[in-house]
């Protein structure tokens, strides 16, 4: 059946989650039967965090990035639903397969996937439905080496804009993303791609990573969040006149049907600014634990997993099968799952996380015995269904659904 969000005044919002006890003792309670490693989805924080998503971004639509669900069922109940349209997908292969249900998919990233270019260029409703991310002619000259503009449907692109924030002494601020910066960088590949035969460029993206993606109240680490604060808060006005300077100069040279910008971190202040039209955002649906550090948002636990403890080696530790699920992005301790029940547990410096077992102590140690469960929080949102073949979807206290990854659909895209 399809996952039903309901995401309206009538949908009671139990907020268990806010009871840590009362929650995980649900969530171990739904899914006794199921055996480890067991993923969920609970369908309460679910709706929660997509209706706040959605109130934060003040109307304006949200597209959704798929990377950070990777869960089909999921990404096809949001878009019936208000204030979400659209999806940001992470490679041309994954687009093309969401293209049999989904209309609208921007590639968030340049390809160069061969075989799915052929396949786009040969197919008339692909090329309507999906947009190719550039940030420079060599893309398009990859484009047109794999399939002539002859041979082919035209090609629908979207010029990617870089905002990240240069400053005197601290340099560059943000990720390293496209190579052009400045708005007459921007006008100018526009007027080239608008000359290319082959090509129409409709849309424009402009990703503030420097402020969507950098939490700026770090879970003990005060200073760090007061610095992030202060970036931000300078970042964001140099970022709202440039990237409106750049919008004017291409639009001088393309009809753009969108302007997309911000992501889960950002949506208040993206939202505030005049020449985005949409938002990518997807994070803040699922709530990894790295999405607790941001001052303006808190998100709920809408997906979690468990695990087994399999041995006591002493009467201080227990032993967990598997939990080495490690996020991407810099090395540290923000990046490994965080143990959430029962409380009272820590994972060994020397061992940490691994890839078959994970060693806990700790008062509740003690308490624990073969077979018990203990429930993770992944860093990140959709990495955690790289590991899963599929998620229960828990509410009222028991499995409703149980919904595959993109791993369960036999699909690794990246």
């Amino acid at each position: 059946m399809a996952l039903d969000l309901r995401m309206t005044d009538a949908v009671t919002d139990d907020a268990s989650w806010l009871d840590p006890a009362r929650h995980w003792s649900a969530l171990t309670a739904a899914t006794r039967d199921l055996d480890a490693p067991v993923g969920t989805i609970h369908l309460p924080a679910l709706r929660h965090n997509a209706t706040d998503m959605t109130r934060r971004a003040s109307g304006t639509p949200i597209r959704i990035a798929s990377k950070s669900v990777r869960v089909r069922s999921v990404i096809e109940a949001l878009l019936r639903e208000p204030g979400y349209r659209g999806v940001l997908a992470y490679t041309l292969a994954e687009a093309v397969w969401l293209a049999d249900t989904v209309d609208d998919l921007v590639v968030g990233y340049p390809t160069a996937e061969r075989r799915g270019i052929r396949r786009l260029g040969r197919d008339a409703d692909l090329a309507r439905r999906i947009t190719l991310m550039v940030d420079s002619p060599q893309q398009l000259d990859l484009i047109d080496a794999v399939l002539p503009p002859g041979e082919r449907e035209t090609i629908r692109v979207c010029l990617e804009l870089d905002v990240s924030w240069q400053v005197p002494v601290l340099g560059h601020l943000g990720v390293r993303r496209s190579p052009v910066h400045e708005p007459a960088e921007a006008g100018a590949l526009a007027a080239y791609i608008a000359g290319r035969r082959g090509f129409r460029l409709v849309g424009m993206m402009a990703y503030e990573a420097q402020i969507a993606g950098l939490v700026n109240r770090p879970v003990g680490r005060p200073v760090d969040g007061a610095v992030n604060r202060w970036m931000q808060s300078r970042s964001m006005p140099e970022l709202v006149e440039r990237r409106a300077r750049a919008v004017a100069a291409v639009r001088e040279h393309a009809e753009l049907e969108f302007v997309n910008g911000g992501g889960t971190g950002s949506l208040e202040a993206t939202a505030a600014d005049a020449s985005v039209t949409e938002i990518a955002a997807g994070s803040g649906l699922f709530g990894g634990h790295l999405f607790d550090g941001y001052a303006q948002f808190t998100p709920a636990p809408a997906a979690a997993f468990a695990l087994d403890v399999v041995r006591s080696p002493s009467p201080d530790h227990a032993t967990i099968l598997g939990g080495g699920w490690i996020a991407s992005g810099p090395p540290g301790v923000d990046r490994v799952p965080r143990i959430v029940w029962p409380e009272g547990l820590s994972m060994l410096a020397r061992e940490s996380a691994g890839e078959v077992q994970t060693p806990v102590t700790g008062h509740a140690a003690r308490t624990l015995r073969v077979g018990d469960r203990v429930w993770f929080r992944h860093t990140k949102s959709g990495e955690l269904a790289e590991h899963l073949n599929e998620f229960a979807v828990v509410d009222g206290g028991g499995v409703v659904d149980t919904v595959p990854t993109y791993r369960g659909e036999g699909r690794a895209f990246l």
